[in-house]
């Protein structure tokens, strides 16, 4: 299954959120469908995050943007 669809209802919430008041929720979807749209991206090009191992001691895993170790 496809899971680019959540990125369809991240951008829905992201609207409600601007049309209702809720700024500070619209920035924080524009960060989580980067996010979203990053994993989605990267596990489309190799093994989904869980599968490429614990990250490195910096806390970042440049695997997921495509920067081999």
């Amino acid at each position: 299954m496809d899971n680019g669809w959540i990125l369809d209802v991240l951008a829905d919430l992201r609207t409600f959120a601007r049309r209702n008041g809720l700024p500070a929720l619209a920035g924080q979807l524009d960060d989580t469908l980067l996010l979203a749209t990053t994993e989605i991206t990267s596990t489309r090009q190799g093994k989904p995050g869980h599968e490429r191992g614990p990250t490195k001691a910096t806390g970042t895993d440049p695997d997921l943007f495509g920067r081999g170790a």
